[in-house]
């Protein structure tokens, strides 16, 4: 699984690197101070300082020294780059110092900010190791605190798919057609869609852990109304705005696990989180079978809000607040409570920074992506059309296995484990691409001699998991036969689902890679049009099945993942060229500067950190 983020999520950290500084020599470092990169989520730069001079007073920046124009001039250039960088939820990009002029800021521009800046600037002390920096908690309680984020996330998912469970004791009462019932998950994905947009960018201002208990106070709050609801009506009313609410918390909570932990030390940890929302929509209906089987349906919105509740709880006690920027600034604040001194100031608290700016342009960038970039449209399409075929089985699964196999309802939840196990697999064959990547990197060297890595080297997971998606399905299509042990269909479902997976790992990874400056946005606009394609599939998915019959609807589906297999193989293939074609000129203008850094991928891979959740939907 590579970035994914997950994308393997480890590939999506092991995707990037860390900014490379000059260092100044040996005599200069006893004459100055290193001042840590411009960036404030750089928290993995360490400060020094002398015996001589407390950590806190004025220092001397290591560019105000006696270097030369040129170099300054280079540093800056490099610094540019950087000066507006993503923060780690992955929405909106702002300026970091104050009287940046933006995106098109010149490398003198930068070299006269870096010159004049604020020495009153409060930095982590030590790097990694001060007390009040994130990645100096016990390896213990980062293990806790990602356990409870990705349990969140989990619940969240899951509670998009176990609805449909309750579809058929809900009618019963209520009264209604199965397409109104179906709006319900339809609308919560929606809400799933189109939340982070607006409610994401504001972990930008606040923080991650506010973020957190409002939401999912709001999550657990929504559901009551689902419980006791009188009608239909209400049931749909309120799970699009649980999908909103729920949709907060995923789009801030990958951000934390990257908040915690090293490069070095982020693929186990962000493994277990990425996989926490990939399952969550398969175990729904499972949990949901057994419910719905056994007591009385409401008893399924019972057991989301204990669940979501406990979580909450877990939340407010055990998860602190981790987002550097916002943790630097309350450590400015507690430092010019001590000294009176009201000069000391966080990066933070120097921008200007809009809410409503910031939202617009979290709005208005995937946008500008989908019509720019052909990749970006043509991979959305693919992933949005998988992720679609999943939803859509949700109603197809239980129609299929009533009629051909005379299952109950949690038998029925029981066939979504192949999707699941299928899932888990695919999983398991990260390290395998990891190897890949490394030979085809050692190849271009030896080829080339040209040192690193390309964007499309992410591929290969994408081209092997597009071969396995219509094995699956036509698997499925040909194989749900009264006469066929009910097994056979399940294991080809197994192949749908690892497949799905190994194409969304090298999709997410390709597009931070391929697009490091616009990385949070390439992931945004994939979103986007999966939950799009998510919410309407389900809502023919029933009535498709029933005029083409089993075997025909889902051939259907094969033959629209048959046509889409090529596309990471083309991307590929010529990706590269089509890159060094983009149709977007600001785009093109920032790649030819973030040529000039060693290594840009930390912004990169915080984007994909903090939307490896929120991809999957």
């Amino acid at each position: 699984m590579g970035e994914s983020n997950i994308c393997s999520v480890s590939p999506a950290a092991e995707a990037v690197g860390r900014e490379v500084e000059n260092r100044p020599s040996m005599d200069e470092e006893k004459r100055s101070i290193n001042r840590p990169s411009t960036s404030y989520s750089s928290s993995s730069t360490t400060d020094a300082h002398t015996d001589s001079m407390p950590y806190y007073a004025p220092v001397i920046g290591r560019n105000q020294t006696n270097n030369t124009s040129n170099s300054i001039r280079a540093t800056a250039s490099r610094r540019s780059s950087l000066s507006r960088t993503r923060s780690q939820n992955g929405f909106g990009v702002e300026d970091l110092e104050t009287g940046s002029t933006g995106e098109d800021a010149s490398a003198e521009d930068a070299a006269q900010r870096m010159a004049s800046k604020d020495l009153y600037e409060v930095r982590w002390e030590n790097g990694d190791k001060d007390p009040m920096n994130p990645r100096s908690m016990s390896t213990a309680r980062k293990w806790i605190i990602t356990g409870i984020v990705s349990f969140g996330s989990l619940s969240v998912t899951c509670a998009s798919s176990i609805y449909v469970s309750t579809y058929t004791q809900m009618e019963a009462e209520f009264g209604n057609e199965r397409m109104m019932s179906t709006l319900g998950l339809s609308f919560f994905v929606l809400g799933i869609a189109f939340g982070p947009a607006f409610l994401g960018p504001l972990s930008e201002f606040y923080g991650r852990r506010p973020i957190y208990i409002a939401s999912f106070a709001l999550f657990v709050i929504w559901l009551i109304p689902e419980a006791v609801a009188k009608n239909i009506r209400t049931i749909i009313a309120g799970r699009m705005f649980d999908g909103l609410a729920g949709s907060a918390f995923l789009s801030v909570s990958g951000g934390t696990v990257g908040d915690m932990f090293t490069q070095e030390k982020l693929a186990a940890p962000m493994m277990l989180f990425s996989l926490a929302p990939f399952l969550g929509p398969s175990i729904g209906p499972l949990i949901g079978g057994f419910i719905n089987s056994n007591v009385y349906w409401r008893w399924t919105y019972y057991v989301l809000l204990i669940w979501a509740a406990l979580l909450l709880v877990a939340i407010f006690f055990f998860v602190p607040e981790t987002y550097h920027p916002v943790v630097l600034m309350n450590k400015a604040r507690a430092f010019r409570k001590s000294t009176g001194d009201s000069r000391w100031k966080a990066p933070m608290e120097k921008t200007n920074k809009s809410i409503v700016r910031t939202i617009g342009r979290s709005l208005l960038r995937p946008i500008q992506m989908l019509v720019f970039e052909s990749m970006v449209l043509l991979l959305c399409i693919y992933t949005a059309v998988l992720l679609g075929i999943l939803y859509l089985f949700f109603g197809a699964f239980p129609l299929v296995f009533r009629t051909n196999h005379g299952f109950t309802l949690w038998q029925v939840g029981l066939t979504f484990l192949g999707i699941f196990v299928g899932m888990i697999l695919g999983a398991a064959t990260d390290p395998i691409w990891g190897r890949i990547r490394n030979q085809l990197i050692a190849k271009k060297e030896a080829e080339t001699g040209e040192v690193g890595s390309e964007p499309e080297f992410r591929l290969p997971v994408a081209i092997a998991g597009g071969f396995l998606v219509p094995v699956g399905v036509f698997w499925f299509a040909w194989t749900t036969m009264p006469e066929v042990h009910w097994i056979v269909p399940i294991i080809g479902s197994a192949f749908f689902g690892a497949g799905t997976l190994l194409v969304f790992t090298g999709v997410f990874t390709f597009l931070v890679d391929a697009y490091p400056l616009y990385a949070a946005s390439a992931l945004s606009a994939n979103a986007l049009v999966r939950c799009s394609f998510a919410a309407i599939f389900p809502l023919f998915g029933e009535q498709m099945y029933k005029r083409l019959g089993y075997q025909w609807a889902t051939s259907v589906l094969g033959f629209l993942t048959l046509v889409m297999m090529p596309f990471p193989y083309i991307f590929f293939r010529y990706g590269k060229k089509i890159r060094g074609r983009t149709d977007n000129p600001r785009a093109a203008r920032h790649e030819q500067v973030l040529r000039l850094e060693q290594d840009v991928g930390s912004d990169a891979a915080a984007a994909a950190q903090s939307n490896l959740c929120f991809s999957w939907f």
